[in-house]
């Protein structure tokens, strides 16, 4: 019964080192549904009890790539189709690490630039978020805030590669990371074997299949994101920049995001000192609506903003993301 409670439990991406809560719940409730109907109440409290216990170890080490050379040009891309929303995955909101996520009601219009990472044979045959098995031999993808399921193409910033993937999973819960892709759709895109890599997402809308690829030559449009005028707020890591395919594109850890001018100033002398690389102030083109959003950089690699964003906790900085622009 143990061995049986615990598989039920939905697994959580490499870069997470944790256990998401709703996942949890979303898990008793589909054990209870499923399992237990004849099972007296009391063996029902103790499922309760177990399932909690295990949460609370929170981190999953040991993940690695198969030990079996993977022919990725036998393994093609999904075809976009429409597919009802998942029961389980896309609860209004969620916590993890005692941050809050609203998962988004549409894709429709999405794109967003960050970090990619992938998860291997640690989940292979665990239940996702949506309650599909993990297959990294598929073409799946992990999101934090993305509808499951959602279809997005995956653009390399690095080499120029393009994949599609089938998002029906949530995180990578990992200061920066923005989609956690499988180990197959990690080597057609070329990061498998360095961890990571710079990259673009586009939702994609299954009855306009080539939509995103004409959208991709018109300019991204950010996501308005105004914090209070003395708070600095987490803002996610997208594009801010117009069609920069021919471009030098940079790397920053944003540290905060104004309605106030003053206010961002304030911050920038603030981690002057301690920072260690420039600091910027970008304005946003909106003049009704002005944000300023503070950032370090440009940087050198990924690695680099974790080490500062780590650093920065020790001023109170905790709301960073890596931006690329």
């Amino acid at each position: 019964m143990k061995h049986l409670l615990l598989n039920n439990i939905s697994r959580v991406p490499l870069s997470n080192k944790t256990l998401v809560s709703y996942n949890i719940k979303m898990d008793i409730r589909f054990f209870c549904t499923h399992k237990l109907k004849n099972i007296a109440p009391a063996l029902v409290m103790a499922v309760f009890v177990l399932l909690n216990g295990c949460s609370t170890n929170g981190y999953h080490k040991g993940d690695s790539a198969p030990n079996v050379r993977v022919n990725v040009a036998a393994i093609p891309d999904p075809v976009p189709r429409h597919e009802p929303l998942s029961k389980y995955g896309n609860p209004a909101t969620y916590v993890v690490h005692g941050k809050s996520y609203n998962t988004l009601k549409s894709s429709k219009g999405f794109v967003e630039r960050g970090i990619a990472s992938w998860y291997g044979t640690k989940f292979h045959g665990r239940r996702t978020s949506s309650g599909e098995g993990y297959n990294m031999y598929a073409m799946t993808a992990a999101h934090k805030t993305l509808p499951l399921p959602t279809y997005v193409e995956v653009k390399s910033l690095d080499n120029g590669r393009k994949i599609i993937v089938k998002v029906n999973d949530r995180g990578p819960f990992y200061e920066g990371r923005i989609i956690d892709l499988s180990y197959a759709a990690a080597i057609k895109l070329g990061i498998n074997k360095k961890g990571t890599g710079r990259v673009e997402i586009r939702a994609i809308d299954p009855s306009q299949p080539t939509a995103h690829r004409i959208a991709r030559k018109a300019p991204i449009t950010p996501t308005k994101q105004v914090s209070p005028a003395t708070t600095p707020a987490t803002v996610k890591p997208v594009a801010l920049a117009t069609n920069t395919s021919n471009a030098t594109q940079n790397l920053y850890l944003q540290v905060g995001a104004f309605s106030s001018r003053l206010n961002a100033e304030n911050l920038r002398t603030r981690l002057a000192q301690v920072a260690g690389n420039p600091i910027h102030i970008f304005p946003s083109s909106d003049q009704a609506q002005p944000v300023y959003r503070v950032r370090i950089g440009p940087l050198a690699s990924d690695q680099e903003a974790q080490t500062l964003a780590s650093r920065l906790v020790n001023q109170g900085i905790t709301n960073t993301s890596v931006v690329i622009d």
